[in-house]
């Protein structure tokens, strides 16, 4: 498996978890705007993966360190939204 499938499975967990999000917390105050950071995020990451002049970008080690940061970040404000 390439490394770059882990930003595509990461870009596309936060993606889904915006989605669910959106779909479970219907009627909530503000709910849209909180839901679309994850959403646009998640979808964002997973085009620019797609992009072959980049993949050299997404393999350096400070990229990879910043990355899986903002996931577990992004992940952790899922859950509390």
């Amino acid at each position: 498996m390439h490394p770059i499938n882990n930003y595509r499975f990461g870009a596309y967990a936060l993606f889904a978890m915006g989605l669910i999000n959106l779909r479970y917390q219907t009627g909530s105050e503000g709910n849209l705007s909180k839901s679309l950071v994850l959403i646009l995020v998640g979808a964002i990451v997973l085009v620019l993966t797609f992009i072959p002049k980049l993949t050299s970008f997404f393999m350096k080690r400070s990229v990879k360190s910043l990355s899986l940061i903002l996931l577990a970040l992004l992940i952790a404000y899922g859950m509390l939204i």
